[in-house]
């Protein structure tokens, strides 16, 4: 068999290492495929599920990257960082990608949607349209997964549900429906698209779609006590909070910095990332994870 020619079951998957990407290694090997593993020249490999093969690169060396693509059907990018990870690293994984003829990538989007989001508002997103504009660029058929925020904000990683006064901190409007997937979820549903050749450019899923107003039902209901509405103050008022969080914050190559969580929570309370229309039944009826499981487990 000629080892370059693509394989419709062979996934080439960078960041593996981190949790979305192992999560997604994971289900890719529940669903058949063959799964490579990029790994950085120098790293020790980790201990990767069974059908993960690991394949160590040399991000600064084209011909290494294009080698380890040569013979996939997709490449999936679960890279997480900042501008030298999504657009420098990502970028040369894009360009190994096209040279080694794959025919799809999946960049490492996985938000809520960008596209319709304002630009300069979030800088996180920002980096994702920039690279959005350069993979389009491109001969390749690429798939960007959106989903929101992960379900696990809910349980403590932001602030919105308030274990201690019993509150639903939200900002703006308490009737504003935001979306939340669980990883496993995302992962699940990453693994599927990579195997659909005929993935559009574009899928949204939302494991979950909930209003402030629900999830304060959802913990009275989930623990036996009244959880009450707590309004921080309109998208003004986050936005100049934003402003000097980001005055006096020292500088650092931190992803997830306060400001920037702020800026994503704009960003759901103010509607514009809405994921509409959802794609959740493309690969058929899922057992998506709900606010309220997600919840129940620290409830």
């Amino acid at each position: 068999m000629d080892s370059t020619r693509p394989s419709a079951q062979t996934v080439l998957l960078a960041g593996v290492g981190g949790d979305l990407g192992g999560r997604i290694a994971r289900a890719l090997v529940a669903r058949g495929a063959d799964v490579r593993a990029l790994v950085r020249a120098g790293v020790k490999p980790g201990n990767f599920p069974p059908g993960v093969t690991p394949v160590t690169v040399d991000y600064g060396d084209p011909r290494s990257l294009a080698n380890a693509c040569h013979g996939a059907a997709c490449v999936v990018s679960a890279l997480n960082g900042l501008e030298p990870v999504i657009l420098e690293a990502q970028g040369r994984l894009l360009d190994a990608t096209v040279a080694a003829g794959v025919p799809r990538f999946i960049p490492s989007d996985f938000s809520l949607d960008f596209t319709r989001t304002r630009p300069g508002d979030n800088r996180n997103l920002d980096l994702r349209r920039h690279f959005m504009d350069r993979v389009d660029r491109t001969p390749i058929r690429a798939t960007s997964i959106l989903n929101g925020a992960f379900a696990d904000l809910l349980t403590g990683e932001a602030p919105i549900v308030l274990q201690r006064p019993r509150r639903i901190l939200y900002w703006g409007d308490a009737d504003q429906p935001l979306d939340f997937t669980a990883k496993d979820d995302v992962a699940r549903y990453t693994a599927a698209a990579a195997l659909d050749s005929e993935a559009p450019r574009i899928l949204r899923i939302a494991g979950d779609t909930v209003t402030p107003r629900v999830l304060a039902t959802l913990m009275t209901d989930l623990t036996g006590r009244p959880f009450g509405l707590w309004r921080a103050g309109g998208l003004k008022r986050l936005s100049l909070l934003i402003r000097i969080a980001r005055a006096v914050t020292p500088a650092s190559d931190a992803v997830f910095p306060a400001w920037q969580g702020m800026q994503y929570l704009r960003d759901m309370a103010s509607g514009r990332g809405r994921l509409l229309p959802l794609d959740n039944d493309r690969y058929g009826q899922m057992p998506w994870i709900g606010a309220r499981t997600t919840l129940a487990a620290v409830a």
